[in-house]
């Protein structure tokens, strides 16, 4: 399956920087590469990352479903997710122990996508 990390190319992340805000280095992308039915997986602790928000909404404008990682009480995050995204919040105040679930949801997700997708035991 394609799949992007919109943090990998240093190249398009500092254009972007620097053209625009650090801000909209994950929304710019997405406007360039969603497509309807892709899905945006947005993670940002405390919910309240400016650029994970900004790509959020772009999401929703290119079609993209989100699945939300957040945690804490969820911050702006929560507020932006729409009917048919998916919000996984961990309800923990501590950024390491928050990260840590992060890790293991992510995992756990693409055990998910391997099962249901390639029909694997």
């Amino acid at each position: 399956f394609p799949g992007i990390a919109l943090t990998t190319d240093s190249s398009t992340l500092t254009a972007i920087a620097n053209d625009y805000s650090y801000e909209d280095v994950f929304s710019k992308q997405v406007r360039a590469l969603g497509r309807p039915n892709d899905v945006l997986l947005a993670i940002s602790t405390s919910g309240n990352s400016e650029n994970v928000n900004r790509a959020i909404v772009a999401a929703h404008d290119r079609g993209v479903s989100v699945v939300g990682l957040s945690g804490r009480d969820g911050g702006r995050m929560a507020g932006l997710l729409e009917q048919g995204d998916v919000e996984i919040r961990v309800p923990a105040d501590r950024t390491a122990r928050i990260q840590e679930v992060h890790l293991v949801v992510i995992h756990c997700l693409c055990d998910l996508i391997d099962t249901i997708l390639l029909a694997r035991d």
